[in-house]
């Protein structure tokens, strides 16, 4: 997968499911400082409903969103 936006930093989920995704995502929020570009891997299906939702909830924007063989992608501009 190509990535146009560099990302300030990148948390791979790979191989974990709900709710362990967006656990860590909630870690790695906190330790990013707000404007930074953070690159979600992850390989659970759920994390197309649940990091909308998150991005949605808290404010941070979801400027990306892929799927290719069973990999998703996301890119969130924190708030």
């Amino acid at each position: 997968m190509s990535e146009p936006f560099e990302a300030d930093d990148v948390l791979d989920t790979s191989g974990l499911y709900c709710p362990e995704p967006i656990m860590l995502m909630h870690n790695k929020v906190r330790d990013l400082g707000s404007g930074k570009l953070l690159r979600v891997i992850a390989t659970d299906p759920a994390t197309t409903r649940d990091i909308p939702q998150f991005c949605a909830f808290l404010g941070h924007q979801l400027l990306e969103r892929r799927e290719e063989d069973g990999r998703f992608e996301y890119l969130l501009r924190l708030a």
